[in-house]
């Protein structure tokens, strides 16, 4: 069982269903003017979360098994001036909006972390990275998410290490990469990718 109750989004999926995700709220929220890509936090969360409910819905009546968080998770430093409510208060509301959406349609709810900006680019290491990403899952820890999603990964190496403190949690583990035909950023082999992440634990892999 899932952390909601149903049935587990794995065992869904064994059992050969094909379930359907959300997906670019940035993008959308931006056309409707609540928020600006780029160096950006979702304030929206706290200052319209009507709007970001809306569109939560719009995937649910679409036919989305899967409601994502909105959460703030793309700058190397989390409580960084540019988070205006500060990141727990953004982050929290986001987990309320997607959540009880998710809990109106009966669907799963999933919490998500992205490739850190910089910070593997400039060699800050293991530790260091693998720390960010706990801090970062906490919150979806807190919240009882069904799903955890890394995203957006250009690495393998640190798709690898957000691998395994999602995996840390027991939670059910995605991770999806932004590859070409030549592999990452480094070259891996995507065939190669899709091994080392399955064998650091994901149970689903994508691109």
């Amino acid at each position: 069982m899932s952390a909601s109750g149903m049935t587990s989004i794995l065992e869904r999926l064994n059992a050969g269903e094909v379930l359907v995700g959300d997906g670019g709220m940035t993008y959308a929220l931006e056309k409707r003017g609540y928020v600006k890509a780029g160096p950006w936090t979702p304030e929206c969360n706290v200052e319209h979360p009507d709007g970001v409910r809306q569109l939560h819905r719009e995937f649910l009546r679409a036919g989305a098994d899967v409601i994502q968080g909105f959460t703030f998770s793309m700058d190397d430093d989390l409580g960084g001036d540019n988070a205006k409510y500060g990141t727990q208060k953004i982050n929290q509301a986001a987990c309320d909006l997607a959540k009880g959406v998710a809990q109106e349609g009966g669907v799963y709810f999933a919490g998500c972390i992205c490739q850190t900006a910089f910070l593997y680019q400039k060699g800050a290491g293991k530790d260091v990275i693998m720390k960010k990403f706990r801090d970062e899952i906490e919150i979806f820890v807190q919240n009882d998410a069904d799903i955890l999603i890394g995203e957006f990964f250009a690495n393998v190496e640190e798709a690898e290490w957000a691998v395994e403190v999602m995996k840390s949690t027991g939670k059910p583990v995605a991770i999806t990469m932004q590859i070409g035909p030549q592999g990452d950023r480094q070259n891996v082999p995507s065939g190669e990718c899709a091994v080392r992440l399955a064998r650091a634990g994901a149970d689903l892999v994508g691109v």
